[in-house]
């Protein structure tokens, strides 16, 4: 025990994480071998960072913020072996100071032998121990990139003939074993086998950097990749989706495919100029895998429960009319659509689709891709597949007011129709149909209900533990901090099986509206959207900052969670 783990402790007492009563059985415990981190982190007597601003406090020094922590190009002269050694992470580094990152100030005896090893004065800011591992693991994925890699690499380029798909051998469209053309490819494999959804290539004033977003939120890939190679990066993959290497000053949409692992995988990909060079998204689109998932995909599987499943349930079963499924980019709305077509799939009826792009192919289901270069729009489509004598429709997404008049048609003329619009919540989808100059008493009578969903992710199963919620937190989540100050919530502490993220998978919150007849005459006399967001309420919908609390309650997520993607009302 040492002077300063008591005025460690002291500081935690001071901020409501330790009470004041349990130092001394705390400090009781220390010694050399189990020294006070250890003790605190173990018995979870406070979390990981708060101890590590705490021990910035009681050493004078500066917290670095463990979200932005990552080895710099320019100090990678560094050895990465030292690095692992001495637990530390290098900052910045000006003529003869070097600012380094450490979880434990107090070790001199280390930071003595690094300025000698490193010829260099050392200045020191605290994060955490997890905040360093994460760093130097990012930096040893950016190394073994670089690696050479032995015998066959482990996927094959797949190019679209007219008789179908072949494979290309690798020769043909590498040339060579430039590392290069090994980053980008062991970019897109560990994007693959992190099961990410997108790989965004972002450029910078002096370095590349590479992120996946893995459950809708993005990750550094690795540490950046220093600005000389980003030229023959964006190269690389405009070389794959058989863009114009040349052409650097107007964006471009391009596709390919991939054999990893016995599977085809479709890459699509867009190139998008920016101030420091041309940026590039690559979307990751596994359609085997997903579409055996949706083979077996319901809608309780997807996050709704109780209730709100028992009518949504109840109105896919209807013989026709218009199921309406709104929300932002990415907020699972096709997925949500499959998942009901899926559960009323059967050999009685048929259901048409059409879609931009056909993301999942669906069993004992037509689908039809839009192709607006061959004049193939979702209302030329959509009047073809009225021809086709099907009992239900989906439309992938109402982009205009053709789409719209004709979809409402075929729902008032006995079609079950499932589509999609961007909006808000509920309510700002009748002033949507309104803007694209749907008539309210079509739509009205048209449309059985609206559902507005977002994903939100799930806390990760394998580190899920209780914790108590700070009173910030708790008021800026819209919650009476005095209430709820000693209510167990959960969190997840990080761990290998969600990339020490604390998360893994997503479920979907989310409001939902079934058009009573009341609701149903308001619209028809224009009243204002508050009026009928009252009566809705009244009627009991529950609207999606409740949905998200409700499920912060039952510890599938946090809030901070919720707060990213949710806000409260005033």
């Amino acid at each position: 025990m040492s002077i300063m783990d008591k005025k460690i402790c002291s500081i935690l007492s001071e901020r409501g994480l330790i009470a004041r009563n349990r130092i001394d059985a705390i400090l009781k415990k220390v010694s050399a071998a189990n020294p006070l981190e250890r003790i605190l982190l173990e018995e979870k007597i406070v979390g990981e960072e708060d101890l590590a601003k705490a021990i910035a406090e009681g050493f004078g020094l500066e917290y670095a913020d463990t979200s932005s922590l990552s080895v710099k190009p320019a100090l990678n002269g560094i050895s990465p072996e030292l690095m692992r050694r001495y637990v530390f992470v290098p900052i910045r580094k000006d003529k003869d100071r070097l600012l380094i990152a450490v979880h434990n100030p107090a070790d001199i005896i280390k930071i003595d032998e690094l300025e000698v090893l490193l010829n260099s004065r050392i200045d020191m800011v605290v994060t955490t121990r997890s905040a360093i591992d994460n760093a130097l693991k990012r930096l040893k994925e950016g190394e073994e990139v670089f690696r050479e890699i032995s015998g066959e690499f482990r996927f094959q380029m797949v190019k679209e003939t007219e008789e179908g798909d072949e494979v290309v051998s690798l020769e043909k469209i590498r040339g060579d074993e430039s590392p290069i053309i090994k980053l980008v490819d062991s970019a897109i494999y560990n994007a693959v086998e992190k099961r990410a959804s997108d790989i965004h290539l972002e450029t910078a004033a002096n370095e590349v950097i590479i992120k996946y977003r893995i459950d809708g939120v993005l990750y550094p890939a690795m540490e950046p990749i220093e600005k000389k190679y980003h030229s023959s990066i964006i190269s690389r993959i405009k070389i794959m989706s058989e863009l114009d290497i040349a052409e650097k000053r107007v964006p471009q949409d391009g596709r390919f495919k991939l054999k990893i692992d016995s599977k085809i995988i479709d890459f699509r990909v867009s190139i998008m100029p920016s101030i420091f060079g041309e940026d590039a998204v690559i979307r990751i689109l596994d359609k085997e895998h997903l579409s055996k998932e949706f083979a077996k995909l319901s809608l309780d599987g997807l996050g709704f429960e109780g209730e709100l499943l028992a009518k949504i349930r109840k109105n896919t079963k209807k013989p026709y009319g218009m199921i309406l499924v709104t929300g932002p980019t990415g907020s699972g709305k096709t997925t949500t659509l499959y998942a009901a077509i899926t559960e009323i799939n059967n050999a009685e009826e048929k259901i048409i689709t059409i879609e931009d792009p056909v993301e999942y192919q669906l069993h004992g289901v037509v689908q039809v891709p839009v192709n607006e270069k061959k004049g193939l729009t979702f209302a030329r489509g959509l009047r073809s597949i009225l021809r086709h004598d099907p009992d239900k429709i989906m439309v992938g997404e109402m982009r205009d007011s053709e789409t719209a008049q004709i979809a409402v048609q075929s729902a008032l003329t006995g079609h079950l129709v499932f589509t999609t619009v961007h909006a808000n919540n509920v309510i700002d989808v009748i002033g949507r149909l309104l803007n694209m100059g749907v008539e309210p008493y079509n739509f009205v009578s048209a449309l059985n209900c609206i559902l507005a969903q977002r994903l939100v992710r799930n806390i990760c199963p394998a580190c899920k533990e209780p914790v108590k919620a700070p009173r910030e937190l708790l008021q800026e989540s819209g919650l009476d901090a005095d209430k709820y100050k000693d209510h167990a919530f959960y969190e997840g502490r990080g761990c290998s099986e969600c990339n020490n993220t604390g998360y893994h998978g997503r479920t979907a919150i989310a409001e939902f509206l079934e058009l009573s007849d009341t609701i149903r005459a308001m619209i028809l006399e224009r009243r204002p959207f508050a009026d009928i967001k009252k009566k809705a309420k009244e009627e009991g919908m529950v609207f999606l900052r409740e949905s998200a609390i409700d499920k912060v309650f039952k510890g599938k997520t946090t809030f901070r969670e919720i707060n990213r993607v949710t806000f409260v009302e005033s």
